[in-house]
């Protein structure tokens, strides 16, 4: 289960000097948050989504499409392992190090119970004050997306149509989000 440390002067160098156990560290405004092996529903999501993100990311020369784990830093006291996120084309290139991504042009997390909190509160509001453009919060069990951007104050909830739209230029990826769900889950 993802239990917060009792600390809350947790940095990202503390962390990132942990042992590697096969749990995912992240820091969260210098709290401590330990995660365990993500479940295979939340492995399938991801998995689906992730093809159909990296395809429209390199055909709209947008970035790179990239899964966790992953030691995304905001500051010392932010470190973030989103599920699949996109990093935004930069001079130079494709990053080598993860200390070179320093924005996101999307961010992803499939729920799970260990996580739930954490993803729609916690981490939510670094994304939004870290400016990323957009955040999903993929809840299995309701079969929904929740999309926030930085100047929400609620989410858009989206049971039919996901469109992400990250430039005008372009044409809008668009995922139906029923078969989506259907073929994540079996049913």
């Amino acid at each position: 289960m993802g239990m917060p440390a009792v600390q809350n002067d947790w940095t990202v160098e503390r962390a990132l000097a942990l042992p590697e156990d096969g749990k995912r560290y992240e820091v969260l405004d210098g709290e401590l948050f330990v995660t365990p092996a993500p479940s295979l529903g939340h492995q399938e999501a991801i998995g689906h989504l992730h093809p159909l993100l990296r395809e429209y990311v390199r055909a709209n020369g947008l970035g790179w499409t990239m899964l966790s784990p992953a030691d995304i830093v905001f500051s010392r006291r932010r470190l973030v392992q989103p599920d699949l996120f996109v990093v935004p084309a930069q001079p130079g290139g494709k990053p080598k190090e993860w200390a070179e991504v320093k924005a996101l042009l999307l961010a992803i997390e499939v729920l799970s119970p260990s996580t739930a909190r954490a993803d729609r509160h916690r981490k939510r509001l670094i994304y939004q004050d870290e400016r990323v453009p957009e955040y999903w919060v993929v809840d299995l069990d309701a079969r929904l997306v929740e999309r926030w951007r930085p100047e929400d104050a609620r989410a858009e909830v989206l049971a039919e149509t996901l469109v992400w739209h990250p430039r005008p230029d372009l044409e809008p990826l668009r995922l139906d989000l029923p078969a989506f769900f259907d073929e994540v889950l079996g049913r």
